[in-house]
């Protein structure tokens, strides 16, 4: 793992991080496989794989500068940085784009993840039978957990903790959505809508000097919801990295087939031509504390190619392709830049 980075190369960590922050975000794309195809994701796996019962003895023995070399710091804080800024910045732009350019966001997001099955398949120079069966498993779960139906929503902090476990896994898991996961396990608006504007509401309050949220018992509901959530993440993500730095150093080519199904399977997820199926209770339809209609699944269909609005929407596509075409080229570049 790099430990001398330039000053761009810092920059672009950081954007990565917002790249995977703003699609853990989003139901159906995965911020693992943007940080796969971003090419970082073995570092960060690693990474996390570091903080571990060694790094607390270095933080206790020898001091804060040991620990961040040895859990590479400087990396964490950059994409970790990148992710959480993104909640309050580029995650609120892609919410408005959503909201009112929809075909287009999906179609853009459909093909970069086209673009994602071809970037990460060219490596596989033999078709064994061991990677063909593991690219089916990886897709058949995929495929199953789009259509799956969503549960209702449960704010007990046990839940809400073990959602934070599972949510996480869109970190690690390339092509598992954890947004998508939420869905399904019926809390996604309250932990990554009603909760997230409740925090922001509080730093606001904070900043403002303004307390009275403390004698708010629905406020503090939210804030135990939010640090119960925190804590729920931070232990999925340390633990599911480790599991995953073992098995990817003993079975890197299975373990790369297995996330190529799963993205393979998450197409279904964000097929852009698709019309939102809205939470209902009886005939009326239920929205969050933003006032919105709250999406319970979707309904995908075929488009008529005789409209501009579908050619315009395949354009995005292509562009998504084209996007992943790019970061390879990109990729190939700096590599031989660096052996020259």
């Amino acid at each position: 793992m790099p430990n001398n980075r330039s000053s761009i190369d810092k920059f672009f960590l950081f954007l990565k991080g917002l790249s995977m922050g703003a699609a853990n975000k989003v139901p159906g794309v995965s911020g693992g496989m943007v940080a796969f195809v971003l090419d970082f994701y073995e570092e960060l796996i690693y990474s996390f794989q570091k903080i571990n019962l060694k790094a607390f003895k270095l933080l206790v023995n020898r001091g804060f500068k040991p620990f961040y070399r040895y859990i590479n710091g400087r990396f964490l804080l950059l994409i970790m940085g990148g992710s959480v800024f993104s909640y309050f910045s580029v995650s609120i732009l892609l919410d408005y784009l959503i909201r009112h350019y929809e075909l287009y966001v999906w179609s853009w997001f459909f093909g970069m993840i086209l673009g994602s099955i071809y970037y990460i398949g060219k490596d596989f120079n033999k078709w064994t039978v061991i990677r063909i069966v593991s690219i089916a498993l990886g897709m058949t779960v995929g495929i199953a957990i789009s259509f799956m139906s969503p549960a209702t929503e449960n704010d007990n902090l046990w839940f809400v903790f073990f959602c934070g476990i599972i949510g996480v896994s869109g970190m690690t898991l390339p092509g598992l959505s954890g947004s998508f996961i939420l869905i399904l396990m019926g809390n996604y608006v309250l932990l990554l809508v009603d909760s997230v504007t409740m925090l922001y509401k509080t730093i606001t309050d904070i900043f403002t000097w303004n307390w009275e949220f403390i004698n708010d018992p629905n406020r503090i509901r939210y804030l135990k919801i939010v640090g119960v959530f925190t804590a729920g993440s931070v232990f999925g993500l340390v633990s599911i990295s480790h599991i995953l730095s073992y098995v990817l150093k003993r079975w890197n080519h299975i373990v790369t087939a297995v996330i190529l199904g799963f993205i393979t399977g998450s197409l279904g997820n964000v097929w852009p031509w698709k019309k939102a199926v809205y939470k209902k209770n009886g005939d009326q339809l239920l929205t969050d504390m933003n006032g919105d209609y709250i999406i319970q699944n979707y309904k995908r269909y075929i488009p008529e190619m005789n409209t501009s609005e579908s050619w315009i929407a395949v354009g995005y596509i292509v562009l998504g392709i084209g996007v992943i075409l790019f970061l390879d080229y990109y990729s190939k570049r700096n590599k031989i830049n660096e052996n020259a």
